[in-house]
């Protein structure tokens, strides 16, 4: 029983704690950050208030705040809470707070909220003891998660939660965390009386990668490096050594931001993966959001690859989820593939250039008329006034292709998409110029009946040998 005591009297003292353990938010609306899944009105945050939340699976990176949720969840709603986890927890512990779940119910009519922490790190035998308890309403589960919970939860576990995702906390979020902590007096740093330069809270806020607890651990390292010096002042400096991370010339919102970027488009545009690569490594060092980096990425395949390599767009976006997969520090790794892989692509502006020409068609003319043969006919009378009408369904010609109008009459014979002559393109280039020659013909043949004449005594090529041109490769 002594023990206890002393157990609860060091719980009370905050003084040995890290300043993130003492800055630990206790209600919902201390929280920071997560607005999607906390702000008002939210499901989450309903079922909170309501008391009636039910098992969840809290996935996030580091520091985002799913210990912190489990507690003001727990705070919220009156609940027991009891905290394992997995890396040292089994089944024999398992089975102790169930029993221990169950008194409370029965006698003090109290539910009991098991937060367990890395639960992925739980064996199919330890997640497969938590099933039962779980459906039957013994336990509440509130299971945090750092790997995708679609991979590493049993699908049975996993069918009785729900998954809420939270995101790294942004800027501003680790802006409003440590001036927080500066200011408290009782948890916080509030008795030394310091102040920190903008310069400090924007080099902490970018080098903590959405980790709240990075972030405020950063500043009590600071915090004590500028009591010892009798500064009250929190500088950039300061910032630079509680995180080892230097401040590389590069501002987010001013020349070098631009600059930066400009040449890393510019590299993977000119075919550079080596200048590619060091300019998105400078930028990520600097601070730069990664999302913004993979974002410019995803624009470049389409604007600058286009169909000279189809690849490119799937594998642009493939890197951007499997950064929102992974996070930092790991995250990097997709990003420098997808920058090499565009780098050393074949390159071509057609799409860009395609849209351009479409758009100015369109703001010349206007909405011109559809032509008849390929509105809808969804009704009778539709079909009675000519919709539809004509129209020729191209699976049911030979090669699943016959030479048709699309356009409208007005813009007949436009040409907006270009291929090029690098990689894919090339090849789709030469299907497309087949079949426009075939549709040439057919127009021809439609306007002189000479022509016409002609064309049965001298036929052009056959369905089939059209099919064959449409769907040449790339030889060599």
């Amino acid at each position: 029983m002594s023990l206890d005591l002393f157990e609860a009297a060091a719980e009370r003292d905050l003084s040995n704690k890290p300043l993130a353990e003492r800055m630990r938010p206790r209600t919902l609306d201390e929280v920071v950050g997560q607005e999607h899944v906390l702000g008002p009105g939210t499901l989450l945050r309903r079922a909170i208030e309501a008391d009636h939340v039910p098992s969840l699976l809290l996935w996030g990176p580091p520091g985002c705040g799913k210990t912190t949720l489990a507690q003001v969840v727990a705070a919220a709603t009156k609940s027991e809470l009891v905290q394992l986890s997995a890396t040292e927890a089994g089944i024999k512990d398992i089975r102790e707070v169930v029993a221990r779940a169950k008194e409370l119910r029965a006698h003090q009519h109290k539910r009991t909220l098991l937060f367990i922490d890395e639960i992925h790190r739980f064996n199919k035998g330890q997640q497969d003891a938590l099933l039962p308890h779980v459906e039957r309403g013994v336990i509440t589960l509130l299971g945090a998660t750092t790997e995708n919970p679609s991979f590493e939860v049993n699908a049975a576990l996993l069918s009785r939660t729900r998954v809420f995702a939270l995101r790294p906390l942004e800027e501003t979020d680790l802006h409003a965390l440590m001036m927080r902590a500066l200011i408290d007096k009782t948890r916080g740093l509030g008795e030394m009386g310091l102040v920190a330069s903008p310069d400090f809270l924007d080099h902490v806020a970018r080098h903590a990668s959405g980790d709240g607890r990075r972030a405020l651990g950063a500043l009590e390292v600071a915090a004590a490096r500028a009591q010892s010096e009798g500064r009250g002042k929190l500088t950039v400096e300061d910032a630079e050594e509680a995180l080892q991370q230097k401040t590389l010339l590069y501002d987010k919102g001013g020349d070098a931001h631009y600059d930066t970027v400009s040449a890393f488009i510019k590299s993977m545009r000119g075919s550079d993966p080596d200048a590619a690569i060091y300019y998105l490594v400078r930028m990520l060092e600097s601070g730069e959001e990664p999302r913004f980096l993979l974002r410019r990425m995803v624009i470049f395949a389409s604007e600058d690859i286009g169909n000279a390599e189809p690849r490119a767009l799937s594998v642009a976006v493939d890197a951007l989820r499997a950064f929102e997969l992974m996070g930092l520090p790991e995250g990097v790794l997709p990003m420098t593939q997808a920058a090499a892989f565009l780098a050393t692509c074949p390159k071509s502006n057609a799409v860009i250039k395609a849209y351009g020409a479409a758009r100015a068609a369109v703001n010349e003319h206007g909405p011109l008329p559809v032509p008849m043969k390929l509105r809808n006919a969804p009704t009778a009378m539709m079909k009675s006034m000519g919709y539809s009408g004509g129209y020729k369904y191209p699976h049911n010609f030979e090669g699943n292709y016959v030479a048709e109008e699309y356009l409208p009459d007005k813009l007949r014979g436009a040409r907006f998409y270009q291929p090029g002559v690098s990689g894919e393109e090339r090849v789709i280039g030469e299907r497309m110029n087949a079949a426009r020659e075939e549709v040439e013909r057919a127009r021809a043949a439609q306007a002189d009946p000479t022509t016409a004449n002609e064309r049965e005594r001298k036929p052009g090529p056959s369905s089939g040998e059209l099919h064959a041109a449409l769907h040449k490769k790339k030889e060599g």
